[in-house]
């Protein structure tokens, strides 16, 4: 599989465009707001895009989704827990930034243990609420795009409505269940591994 990572938006939220280089069978995960380079990526690749995937509802993962259906006429996926972030501007938290934005349903929802393919790849869906009451991560081979689940170093807040640190900490001890050398591809950040996880990040190492 290939992946191209781009940081976008205000908030450096991460959105990932990722391939099959076989059948150039392509998604976006997480269009976290308008960027012209997403249109060159797809272009320069000749990237057929039928899938926009959703690691979570918040609004920074979400400001560019209007303009990448428009661009690719993909199908949307999210979780069926965040499923209402996309109609609603409380939920999305954009109303707390003062945008209060909303979005067309999404045409799919998954739920833990779904499978989406991408050309030859599958995504399995790990649910991982915690940030979110819908909040998941993607597992492919030995990667994984963990949203805002698993930082660098760090993990995603939970004092948002609907977080919860004791759930969170549920969800990151299923992540650490994966091997060392998985690759770890966050919504925000620096790449990281799940071992480098296990053994220096302050909320995973001290538990």
């Amino acid at each position: 599989m290939r992946i191209e990572k781009l940081m976008v938006g205000p908030m450096g939220a991460n959105c990932y465009i990722i391939w099959d280089e076989a059948s150039q069978e392509a998604a976006i995960i997480d269009p976290g707001y308008p960027d012209q380079r997403v249109e060159q990526i797809i272009n320069n690749n000749h990237l057929k895009v039928n899938k926009i995937i959703l690691t979570h509802g918040h609004i920074d993962h979400l400001l560019g989704l209007d303009e990448a259906r428009a661009l690719t006429g993909a199908a949307v996926y999210i979780h069926e827990e965040d499923a209402s972030c996309l109609t609603s501007a409380a939920h999305n938290l954009s109303n707390m930034m003062g945008i209060g934005k909303t979005f067309d349903p999404a045409e799919h929802t998954f739920k833990d243990g779904d499978v989406i393919n991408v050309g030859s790849h599958a995504l399995k869906v790990m649910h991982t609420p915690g940030h979110t009451v819908g909040s998941v991560c993607f597992l492919t081979g030995d990667t994984l795009f963990s949203g805002d689940t698993l930082f660098w170093s760090s993990i995603g807040r939970t004092d948002f409505p609907g977080g919860s640190y004791t759930t969170m900490m549920s969800s990151l001890d299923k992540l650490m269940e994966l091997p060392d050398e998985t690759k770890v591809l966050s919504g925000h950040g620096e790449n990281t591994t799940i071992g480098y996880e296990r053994k220096a990040n302050p909320f995973i190492a001290r538990r």
